[in-house]
């Protein structure tokens, strides 16, 4: 083999290491940076989509001025208020006021129901986080599954008059975690006598308390709607609350 054609392969060989070293750093930068685009991905629906709320609090207000109805789905008299009227998007976009439903909502294949308050007075839309509405579900159907076996109610330390701590011990489970959509602190469920699961909103309404200092609620205010009137979202399958000697307390129906 003459000088010419060793150097030939030779240089066809540091050819391919290059080309092989460049295809392997374009995987490795391809897998960097799907690894840091994932998350963003995955919480794409999770962050207060406050564009589309506005979007679809226009067209509510259109829908309503112009049919003086509201384009609600149909629900029991016992439905809870603050899950009660869910927007049915699917009539907004038959007389046009939408193109798209909302990425963040359940009906894109979000994470939240978009909802209706103050039906009768000045229509509202809220978020229900569906994430924790699942998370009490679970719970709800592990206590179910108790009390049949055991004609009890897994509950363990009082928290508010006739409200209790779970037993999660009891029911052989993990106590799941739930994050409040108002302050990204984790809550706990607490159950009742009849063993009906809630998620806990008193820390929240605390601390939204401290903050509003020193100002006065009439008494038999249900203290929830400090919660909705200072953010995007409603309280998900929790009881009223009332101030007791400047604390909420958590009340039965």
């Amino acid at each position: 083999m003459d000088t010419a054609t060793k150097a030939a392969q030779a240089m066809r060989g540091k050819l391919w290491i290059r080309a092989a070293f460049v295809c392997l750093a374009t995987v490795l930068v391809a897998l960097t940076l799907s690894g840091c685009m994932y998350p963003k991905e995955r919480l794409k629906g999770k962050v207060a989509p406050k564009e589309a709320i506005r979007n679809v609090q226009g067209a509510i207000d259109q829908y309503y001025d112009e049919l003086q109805l509201l384009p609600i789905k149909n629900s029991s008299q016992s439905v809870p208020v603050y899950e009660k009227y869910l927007i049915d998007f699917g009539k907004l976009q038959a007389k046009g006021y939408i193109s798209d439903v909302p990425a963040a909502s359940f009906e894109g294949g979000g994470h939240y129901y978009f909802l209706i308050l103050d039906e009768e007075t000045e229509p509202r839309v809220k978020l229900m986080d569906i994430v924790t509405s699942q998370r009490i579900n679970d719970i709800q159907n592990w206590v179910n599954a108790y009390i049949k076996e055991n004609t009890a109610v897994p509950k363990g330390d009082s928290i508010y008059p006739g409200f209790y701590e779970i037993d999660y011990g009891k029911l052989k489970q993990k106590e799941p975690i739930i994050t409040s959509v108002y302050s990204g602190t984790t809550q706990r469920a607490i159950v009742d006598e009849d063993g009906t699961v809630f998620t806990d909103y008193g820390i929240d309404i605390m601390q939204l308390l401290e903050r509003n200092g020193e100002a006065s609620y009439e008494e038999n205010i249900d203290l929830r709607t400090l919660l909705v009137d200072s953010s995007d979202y409603v309280p998900v399958k929790s009881p009223a609350y009332k101030l007791v000697e400047g604390e909420p307390v958590a009340i039965q129906p």
